[in-house]
């Protein structure tokens, strides 16, 4: 069991890296979006590509604010919420299913 005990706690640590590093690409699109930035630099299509579809599907189910589109601001509470929930229950978990390894 103890296999399956180190697989949860990397999962976990996956996750956690994955989506610190998501939220920090939510917060340079949201930056980018707040200024003129060129549409056919690389690294503004990167952040459109990969935030994009995320935040359309939240956008659908927002109202219109005006202008203001608080899908970033959603999208990184539900990351954080992710962060807060999920990560230590699968850390959690794991240490009960492995308990002879030592965590720091």
């Amino acid at each position: 069991m103890f296999i399956l005990g180190n697989f949860l706690i990397a999962l976990a640590k996956l996750i956690y890296i994955a989506s610190n590093a998501y939220i920090w690409i939510v917060i340079a699109r949201a930056v980018i979006s707040w200024v003129n930035a060129d549409p056919y630099n690389p690294i503004v299509r990167f952040l459109v590509q990969v935030t994009d579809p995320v935040l359309y599907k939240i956008r659908r189910y927002l109202p219109p604010m005006g202008g203001l589109d608080l899908s970033p601001m959603i999208l990184i509470f539900a990351l954080i919420f992710l962060q807060s929930f999920l990560v230590p229950t699968l850390q959690h978990l794991g240490q009960m299913l492995s308990p002879d390894i030592v965590r720091f």
